[in-house]
């Protein structure tokens, strides 16, 4: 099932700042990137996450967008994989895979539940206007795609 033009579901989740994010609110001061990913373990997920690390200052100065990664971990191991991999963005843990679940879905693993590796640009509206399920671990959105989607009208930027 796609989110894609739907209104995305809210979430409030405990973060690695040591308090909590809503979508909602975020949504408050202009669009919101989720990123949700399959563990504090997996290494495509971090690449990932230092892409949306390098631009987000940009995204959120400039397009008040914010970012927030959604990790099925406990918050001890997603704050350890925020501090292993010097992120300046804080992330959100979804222990339980509800959140995850509710966007792109989850899968028992060897490393236990995961969510299933997912990008989504939501509108300042709510309206999911990008969505990418990835089909494989490897295959994922980066965060300098996002900056020139938003910036683009949520239109892709290299089409036509």
């Amino acid at each position: 099932m796609s989110l894609e033009q739907t209104q995305a579901p809210d979430f409030t989740l405990e973060n690695t700042a040591g308090g909590e994010t809503t979508l909602s609110e975020t949504l408050d001061s202009g669009p919101t990137v989720v990123l949700v990913n399959r563990g504090h373990w997996c290494s495509f997920c971090a690449e990932q996450l230092q892409t949306f690390s390098e631009v987000s200052y940009d995204l959120w100065f400039n397009d008040g967008v914010d970012v927030v990664p959604v990790v099925t971990d406990p918050i001890d191991d997603v704050t350890e994989m925020r501090d292993r991999f010097d992120l300046d963005i804080q992330l959100l843990a979804d222990p339980e895979g509800s959140v995850a679940d509710r966007y792109s879905g989850t899968e028992e693993t060897s490393h236990g539940l995961t969510g299933v590796a997912a990008t989504y640009v939501v509108d300042e509206d709510g309206t999911v206007r990008y969505e990418h399920v990835s089909d494989h671990p490897a295959d994922r959105t980066h965060g300098n795609w996002v900056r020139y989607f938003v910036r683009n009208g949520y239109e892709d930027p290299f089409e036509g």
